[in-house]
């Protein structure tokens, strides 16, 4: 490592010896002595803000203005006016004229952080400055001249930005004239120890307390983290290490409660052609669950119906009330057999109707209206949903010697709709 090298971060507390990190400051040194537009690239918290500190104190206008812009942090309405000022009376609430920040760093380095969060108006306005020099400001029609240098970073893919129409493809090109990458704190897994180090020193003396310490446990589980928030998310861990721990020696343990290690659990694909005909089986079956569920609950909406006109009478019964029972039990429909007969009210007279029910026979693939067929004990074979319904949960019992929540797992109900069918059917012995 040459001297410069070291001097350069001596004097910027950069800490670390990974290649990739030496490239990107050798390149800042060498450029640093022109006038060219660098464009840093890297992910957040990376520290790509020391390269152009870097740029300006090694070149001719390092006693010259440095001013560092956020343009991601400045409104979309008033940036223009922050870049290059404004005329009094320009907008609304420009009681006076004001210099932007190329007017004021004339002769210096302007640094625009986050440059690809630039509104697109204000990318012509950049692009002008960078061919020729010049700009207007906001509210004015005259021509101004500076002299500044440019250094620009971004975590955005640029190209990407480019192809979606969020960045100039011109200004693009002017900016990176010459582009250091700075490489993610997970591919320096040699610096991340010495990271740490140089932070709880730093820390320790902040805080006046006693600095932190890595076991070797815990030295191989930091170096294994990802860190995607870079050194900023290393540099706040071991802040808030300092401060909250009690004990000045970290474990492995200790580390996995403020970095939880991630875990890639593996996918599971199913690599075969054929039809998934058991799926199509397991959703029909569950299908029929719900239909008989559904045809339970309807009967019982009946039944107590039923049981309330009886009690109740119909003298108390509003119209709103009458129309709900006819849409019940209604002649056209396609009525459910219960024990008893069925209740419903003619329009024209207010006194009930009884009428027998009657069994009514639907398509073979229609699922709607599922009647209860009272049948003959003495039958051979029964068709009866509620007889196979109960066989079902006499065989699910059986094959689970009584217990019941085994029994609704395989029959794919809860155990409360269980513990109700065995009461229906009588199944508790």
């Amino acid at each position: 490592m040459s001297n410069e090298l070291q001097n350069i971060k001596n004097r910027f507390g950069i800490i670390g010896n990974f290649p990739a990190l030496n490239r990107a400051l050798e390149k800042s040194i060498q450029v640093a002595p022109t006038d060219i537009s660098v464009l840093v690239i890297g992910e957040s918290g990376v520290g790509k803000e020391f390269i152009p500190k870097i740029i300006h104190s090694e070149s001719k206008r390092k006693h010259q203005p440095y001013i560092v812009v956020n343009c991601g942090a400045i409104p979309e309405g008033t940036i223009d006016s922050e870049l290059f000022g404004h005329e009094k009376g320009a907008f609304t609430g420009a009681t006076a004229t004001r210099k932007g920040y190329f007017e004021v760093a004339d002769g210096g380095t302007i640094f625009l952080d986050e440059v690809g969060e630039l509104p697109l108006q204000t990318q012509v306005r950049l692009l002008r400055v960078l061919e020729s020099g010049e700009f207007m400001k906001v509210g004015s029609s005259q021509v101004q001249k500076t002299n500044v240098r440019i250094v620009a970073a971004t975590n955005v893919n640029m190209m990407k930005a480019i192809h979606d129409g969020r960045f100039r493809e011109d200004l693009y090109y002017r900016l990176n004239t010459v582009q250091i990458d700075m490489p993610p704190l997970r591919e320096r897994k040699g610096d991340i120890h010495l990271l740490f180090r140089k932070f709880a020193i730093d820390f320790a003396e902040k805080y006046r307390m006693p600095e932190l310490e890595l076991e070797q446990s815990a030295v191989h589980y930091i170096e294994s983290y990802s860190f995607p928030g870079n050194v900023r998310q290393l540099r706040n861990l071991v802040e808030q290490m300092t401060v909250v721990e009690r004990n000045r020696n970290i474990t492995a343990e200790k580390l996995s409660e403020y970095i939880p290690m991630e875990t890639h659990l593996p996918m599971v694909v199913n690599t075969q052609n054929t039809p998934k005909q058991n799926d199509f089986g397991s959703e029909r079956e569950i299908m029929y669950k719900i239909l008989f569920d559904m045809r339970n609950d309807i009967n019982d909406l009946k039944s107590l119906t039923s049981e309330l006109i009886k009690n109740r009478g119909t003298a108390d019964l509003s119209n709103h009330e009458k129309n709900l029972i006819n849409r019940i039990y209604t002649p056209e429909s396609q009525p459910q057999v219960n024990s008893g007969s069925l209740v419903y009210f003619d329009n024209n007279n207010d006194a009930p109707v009884v009428q027998t029910p009657t069994i009514i026979s639907t398509p073979d693939d229609s699922y709607e209206d599922i009647e209860d067929i009272e049948v003959e004990e003495n039958r051979p074979e029964s068709l009866s949903l509620q007889n196979n319904e109960k066989d079902l949960i006499i065989k699910a019992l059986e094959k689970h010697k009584g217990r019941r929540n085994r029994a609704a797992d395989e029959l794919g109900i809860s155990q409360r709709t269980l513990y109700r069918k065995i009461k229906q059917y009588n199944l508790e012995d």
